[in-house]
């Protein structure tokens, strides 16, 4: 009798956890689906009567704020600054976890500056991106999101490989394969894990960030963090706090399913390096 009963409050206190972790979350779903009358006399999670209307009036206001535009752009620049990450770090992560370099300055500093407040760097930036016409498009808002998902996957992609057997890359090396060959063909497929981790953890930061996509962009490659913004007040009257929650909802759905897709993969790298022996 005893092991049901505890079993049975573990999965209470695991409930309990979920639903205090993700109020937020339920609590705009539940303003997402109720009229703004219904919003105004009914504060609670209880929806009297469900409606997909502030989901229809994000899409009636397309002439004016259009999420699709917004969403492209946060899914082309977050996609495309990523992968630049990816490819940038992966060789150097390579040669500060087999030959040291760099590994006692510059990882550290690459890391010390991710910690730096953001905005001490977009004065100089914005100023840079003016220019050489990089202000408001995809491309000049993809390179900000690589340079800060660089000293993440960094971290991760060094301490990854540290732990691959380093016997399988010297019995290429002996078969002839030279650096660039043993890189592609041996670490990349061993590390696709901590790859396709990182890959996820560097897109849903690019897509959550709000400084940059604000003072670079102003309409042809605004963000869907900035563009979401946007209908708080759309009508002209004050908060429309079901279109608002509408549309953060359609916002955080990407990121989110993507998180809960590839949840195990990023447990794995974040874990990476932790034990050894």
């Amino acid at each position: 009798m005893r092991r049901p009963a505890i079993q049975a409050l573990r999965w209470l206190v695991f409930g309990l956890a979920v639903l205090i972790l993700n109020f937020p979350v339920i609590a705009t779903l539940v303003t997402s689906l109720k009229s703004e009358a219904e919003i105004s006399s009914n504060a609670s999670l209880v929806i009297e009567n469900p409606t997909l209307d502030n989901y229809a009036a994000i899409f009636g206001m397309a002439d004016r704020f259009d999420i699709l535009h917004f969403l492209m752009n946060s899914l082309v620049a977050s996609t495309l600054g990523s992968a630049l990450a990816i490819a940038l770090a992966f060789p150097a992560a390579y040669a500060m976890a087999r030959f040291g370099t760099g590994r006692r300055w510059l990882l550290p500093l690459a890391v010390n500056l991710r910690a730096v407040p953001l905005i001490i760097f977009a004065i100089p930036i914005y100023l840079m991106y003016q220019q050489v016409g990089l202000l408001d498009t995809r491309l000049g808002l993809s390179l900000i999101f690589c340079l800060i998902n660089v000293p993440l996957v960094l971290v991760l992609f060094t301490s990854a490989i540290a732990e691959l057997p380093i016997e399988i890359e010297e019995a290429a090396r002996v078969d002839g394969a030279g650096t660039f060959r043993l890189i592609l063909h041996v670490v990349l497929p061993m590390s696709l894990n901590v790859v396709a981790a990182s890959s996820v953890l560097a897109f849903i930061y690019s897509w959550n960030e709000f400084l940059f996509g604000l003072m670079l962009t102003t309409s042809r490659a605004t963000p869907i963090s900035v563009g979401a913004s946007f209908f708080f007040a759309a009508s002209g009257g004050g908060v429309r706090w079901g279109v608002a929650a509408a549309v953060m909802i359609l916002a955080t759905l990407p990121p989110l399913l993507l998180g809960l897709v590839m949840y195990r993969q990023i447990g794995r790298s974040m874990t990476a390096g932790a034990v050894k022996g």
